[in-house]
């Protein structure tokens, strides 16, 4: 399809890391006024591998409004 080599690495590394963001498992907290993501999620720190974000902050800002 004439895209480069370095481009479809780039590319299939964000499709593969929105996959592990949708198999995340979020616990709901007070009664769905919460919640949290494990730090232990395999599916957190592959997204956050595959894209080069800080694991602490990316756990962070999934579960607070701003």
């Amino acid at each position: 399809v004439g895209v480069k080599e370095s481009h479809q690495t780039t590319i299939f590394r964000i499709i593969a890391a929105i996959l592990h963001l949708g198999n995340l498992e979020i616990q709901g907290e007070r009664d769905g006024d919460a919640c949290s993501v494990s730090s232990e999620d395999e599916h957190l720190n592959n997204f956050c591998g595959l894209l080069g974000v800080e694991h602490s902050q990316m756990q962070h800002w999934l579960c607070h409004r701003k």
